[in-house]
């Protein structure tokens, strides 16, 4: 399906507000997320949504909104996916629980 940036932007809201409130409502801790490869899978499904759709942003609306990361974030997607086995995961617990509530307020500011 073809979503339009406005879509697309939805969809990153949404997947990372269901993620970030299952980690808070489940009280997961870094600690869990770095020795729990159950939690490590369970990040894993939303941050590829979240990256897939921001690759897949107009280049227009990523510069028209340069304030976001968008290639880090693309780029996060395609090394959880393309090298799963050297996966850092001080840094996933990172992006999950420092940089994502970032993303969230972000992302919110531009749904209309």
């Amino acid at each position: 399906m073809k979503y339009s940036d406005e879509q697309r932007i939805q969809k990153i809201y949404e997947n990372a507000d269901k993620l970030q409130n299952y980690i808070k409502e489940n009280n997961i801790t870094k600690e869990a997320l770095l020795n729990d490869y159950a939690l490590q899978w369970l990040v894993t499904t939303p941050l590829y949504n979240i990256g897939e759709h921001v690759y897949n942003l107009s280049d227009d609306y990523k510069k028209a909104h340069s304030e976001i990361q968008w290639f880090m974030i693309a780029g996060l997607r395609h090394r959880l996916v393309h090298d799963y086995d050297g996966t850092n995961w001080n840094i996933i617990a990172d992006v999950v629980f420092e940089e994502l509530p970032i993303l969230i307020e972000q992302v919110k500011a531009l749904i209309k």
